[in-house]
């Protein structure tokens, strides 16, 4: 029987970033290189909000509350990196540690992950969110209007900044900061919420009577919303429990009011297992033909397919993003469609904390991440002889910044 592979907490990481100034570790606790950087990198989906709903933040958190029980927690009152930490101002003092909110935890796990992100070249994020996703507003302790709110998570990753540079992390950018201001939401239902979207009144002429779906409308005029999503059509294990019908309504509902807009939209489309016509994608493809691409942008995000797959919403102006998949082993269709997808139609992404990229796959995906895809779609481009490695960089973030209206 194979022995389970140790998966370092981020307390292991934290402390181990403390002694050797690198950012990200293998589970024998050896550095981890970056991808060359000739290009600011840009993840144009992140899941920015559910940094603390991570198993292995959650020990960080719980260690900074003081709770000597987590995996991997040394059992004193504060590790030397939590005293550093502590000591710029980051946490609160002694007699708050066991008050700390659920809100807190996850602002904090959010801070941290922009950090590293910045400091690894990021210069540009888009988190999705779903307000009719019951698990995340169980989160929440606070009034809506406070939820999803950037300033003080950017307020502190500012802080952690400077504090992860003291400790000897070299940044892979003459301005690392410059990432906090651009960070941007997109709105939107996802395919599994596709039952509370119809039932939650848009149609009503007061206006929709579920409060999270109210919240969905302030969200979209909010001065940081820079698209719709992510949106679309899943007929996989989780998406098939919703009905097909009610989520292509859903989808169709979308791309209208991101038409109305004039924002972009970020798809997610999952097709069923096993299902070599690509179901789902055909499906989506009729809903665009129907009520068209919107003019601001259209990515397809987390592409897994094949150029054959690709080629429709190519020929449509779709953008093709690219994230963790594409530097697994077996994905050599996804590093085709990288390959075949023409430049000015390329975008990375991480999709955390899902996928996380070779060579650090196994453990939870975070923004800084995406310098290990972007830097596969480059080489595997430059080894075609397509483009160069720095054309491609160039290209990826070129069109990151046209997406979100930089341009």
């Amino acid at each position: 029987m194979s022995k389970k592979k140790h998966r370092l907490t981020d307390e292991e990481q934290l402390a181990l970033t403390r002694e050797d100034g690198q950012l990200f570790h293998d589970q024998k606790g050896r550095p981890i290189e970056l991808g060359p950087l000739s290009s600011p990198l840009a993840d144009t989906h992140g899941h920015l909000f559910h940094a603390g709903k991570d198993e292995r933040t959650a020990h960080v958190l719980r260690a900074v509350m003081g709770v000597s029980d987590a995996p991997g927690w040394s059992g004193q009152p504060l590790a030397p990196w939590l005293r550093d930490v502590e000591g710029a101002g980051l946490l609160p003092g002694d007699d708050l540690r066991f008050e700390m909110a659920a809100a807190e935890h996850e602002r904090f796990a959010s801070a941290l992950w922009l950090a590293r992100a910045a400091l690894c070249g990021v210069g540009l994020l888009g988190v999705p969110v779903d307000c009719l996703d019951l698990e995340l507003q169980s989160m929440r302790h606070e009034p809506p209007e406070e939820w999803f709110k950037t300033d003080e998570i950017t307020r502190t990753a500012s802080n952690l900044i400077d504090l992860l540079q003291s400790w000897g992390v070299k940044p892979h950018t003459p301005r690392p900061k410059d990432l906090l201001d651009n960070v941007f939401l997109l709105v939107g239902a996802h395919p599994y919420t596709a039952v509370d979207l119809e039932q939650a009144g848009f149609d009503n002429a007061s206006g929709p009577s579920d409060p999270r779906a109210r919240l969905y409308e302030k969200l979209l005029d909010r001065s940081n919303t820079r698209g719709v999503g992510e949106i679309g059509l899943d007929y996989g294990p989780w998406g098939n429990k919703v009905d097909h019908d009610m989520q292509k309504r859903a989808f169709a509902r979308q791309l209208r009011w991101a038409h109305e807009r004039n924002l972009p939209v970020e798809l997610h489309i999952r097709d069923a297992d096993g299902d070599e016509r690509a179901t789902a994608h055909l499906d989506a493809l009729r809903i665009l033909e129907r009520e068209g691409v919107p003019k601001a942008g259209c990515d397809l995000h987390c592409f897994t397919s094949g150029p054959e797959v690709m080629r429709p919403f190519v020929e449509m102006g779709c953008y093709i993003a690219f994230g963790g998949a594409v530097t697994f082993s077996r994905s050599d269709d996804i590093r085709e469609a990288a390959v075949e997808c023409p430049a000015h139609l390329l975008l990375s992404e991480t999709d955390s904390p899902y996928m996380a990229p070779v060579p650090l796959r196994g453990t939870v995906c975070e923004p800084a991440m995406v310098s290990f895809s972007a830097a596969t779609v480059a080489r595997v481009r430059a080894d075609a002889g397509v483009a160069t490695y720095e054309e491609t960089s160039e290209a990826l973030w070129n069109n990151a910044q046209r997406f979100f209206g930089l341009e």
